[in-house]
């Protein structure tokens, strides 16, 4: 892993922290993170800090109607911890079953948000310095404004053709908000969202009740009885995050985590498990076979996690069935020189922000989401809060483990990823963008484990995705020879244009107690070292 060597056109490079790092898709947001390792936070302090930001200068992909998952290494040993939420308990599920989806706006697909509690259960565990402290960035931000990042104007000027169309009070205060007039922010232009800072500044002074059993709770559901909606108060009441067990999948000398389902994160290992029964490592990066080999494995590990992934209470085959070794071993032979048929269902692209921060021996894996951009186009009045469409990540299929239900956690597409070494944290790793998240952390994976590329050309490095239907979407700076090779093994091949769906991650890694940082060249975000 040679922090000299770059090979692919970023521009960017490694940065060394002697005492700790930060990373994520938004330069103010990871300033945040910094601020609280250099007045002597924890990891955690950081982590948080820049979650809590990015609900304010990145609202295109998260806010505090998220859900959130962590894996937090602290020394030695290594934590999880799934803040999803589930559908109302007074949600009628009947309606949609058999139907061709869940509406995408609106309150069928709003789930209880568990980002909030995330922040503070991790902060009560490993958090250093003061709650309010650690929440000043982002009220500081909300209240006085921030200059919106070009990546993040693109996203919002999307969110504006997407909502284009919408009306009606469940909606209203939500385009009033985050569309004033009508249009996005451009980029460079200054943004404020005072309501959201008074909501902000309440979580700083009461904590996380105040949300889930105070003054939010009750806007929430004075808003969702009027105007329709199944969430209430007790809904918000009822809810606590959950401690879990990472599952782990060897590659080369290293170990990979991820969380237990309701979350994708198991479709990365299964991927592994089945390429560890195929010569990859016969066969060097930029070449058809190595491209063709990952690629047919993520098919098959699509095909089993989209049959069988959901809230773990409903799941009709285990986890461990899924990794067992003797059935990848018989998967694997499933794949030949040509391209399987055999597809993932597929699921839209979504909104979702990932971070990143190590200080000393602890360092965190973090990552919430609306999951479609802003979420279900509902906003809480008054709150500057939109709420998430999660879910819409239900299937209608009456026969489907994971059927629209009350009460029920959906299929989960965010993960955060970890990276053991010899049995002790490496570091973090992650990758946004909904479908993509799982094949990201494969490659990624594999750019560090399998090809030896530092953290930043591991990023740096051209992606593919298998998108709905089996078509394979490759970026621009995959060689001609290897689009032109996967084609004339079968796969529908399509080459997207700059600014494709193909992820925005971050790395960090510890190299001999020093912090070695990185962070994605197609996002607005930056990597900092103190």
């Amino acid at each position: 892993m040679d922090p000299t060597l770059y090979p692919y056109p970023s521009q960017r490079r490694v940065l060394f922290g002697p005492r700790g790092a930060v990373a994520t898709s938004q330069p103010l947001a990871a300033t945040a993170g910094l601020q609280m390792l250099a007045r002597g936070g924890s990891a955690v302090d950081a982590a948080v800090a820049m979650a809590a930001a990015l609900v304010v200068v990145e609202p295109t992909s998260n806010g505090l109607g998220s859900d959130a998952f962590a894996i937090v290494a602290d020394e030695d040993r290594v934590f999880g911890l799934n803040a999803s939420g589930p559908s109302p308990a007074r949600l009628p599920a009947e309606r949609w079953l058999g139907a061709e989806a869940l509406p995408r706006w609106g309150w069928p697909s709003v789930t209880v948000p568990g980002a909030v509690a995330a922040w503070e259960a991790l902060h009560e565990r490993w958090g250093k310095l003061p709650w309010e402290e650690v929440l000043a960035p982002a009220i500081g931000y909300a209240e006085e404004g921030f200059p919106v990042a070009p990546e993040t104007a693109r996203a919002w000027q999307r969110a504006a053709r997407a909502y284009r169309g919408l009306a009606g009070e469940v909606h209203g205060y939500f385009l009033d908000t985050f569309f004033p007039g009508g249009r996005a922010p451009a980029p460079g232009e200054v943004w404020r969202n005072p309501d959201l800072a008074a909501s902000l500044r309440r979580i700083a002074g009461e904590g996380a009740g105040w949300f889930y059993e105070g003054g939010f709770a009750k806007a929430l559901e004075r808003f969702s009885r009027a105007t329709g909606g199944f969430l209430r108060s007790s809904d918000l009441a009822d809810y606590a995050p959950e401690w879990v067990t990472p599952l782990r999948a060897a590659w080369s000398g290293l170990e990979v985590l991820e969380l237990p389902p309701n979350g994708q994160g198991v479709a990365t290992l299964i991927a592994l498990g089945l390429l560890r029964h195929l010569p990859l490592a016969n066969h060097p990066r930029e070449s058809v076979e190595a491209y063709h080999l990952q690629i047919e494995a993520m098919k098959l590990a699509f095909a089993d996690v989209r049959a069988h992934v959901t809230d773990p209470a409903h799941m009709r085959v285990s986890v461990q069935e899924m990794l067992d070794p003797d059935y990848l071993k018989e998967r694997a032979g499933l794949i030949g020189r040509e391209a399987l048929a055999a597809a993932p269902s597929g699921l839209p692209r979504g909104g979702t922000v990932y971070l990143a921060a190590a200080a000393g021996g602890q360092s965190v894996s973090f990552i919430q989401s609306n999951y479609m951009g802003f979420g279900a186009a509902v906003a809480v009045p008054g709150t500057g809060a939109a709420l998430q469409n999660r879910g819409a990540g239900f299937s209608t299929d009456p026969e489907h483990p994971g059927r629209v239900a009350a009460g029920k956690r959906p299929y989960h597409t965010i993960i955060p990823g970890f990276l053991l070494r010899e049995g002790r944290p490496w570091g973090p790793f992650g990758l946004m963008g909904g479908f993509m998240q799982p094949q990201g952390h494969l490659q990624l994976v594999l750019n560090l484990a399998q090809y030896d590329l530092n953290p930043q050309s591991a990023l740096d490095a051209p992606r593919w995705q298998v998108a709905e239907g089996g078509e394979v979407w490759l970026e621009q700076g995959v060689p001609q020879h290897v689009a032109q090779g996967l084609a004339d093994r079968g796969h529908a091949v399509r080459v997207l244009a700059e600014g494709g769906p193909f992820g925005k991650g971050q790395i960090l890694l510890r190299e001999s107690g020093v912090w070695w940082a990185a962070s994605e060249p197609r996002a607005d975000g930056q990597a900092q070292v103190v």
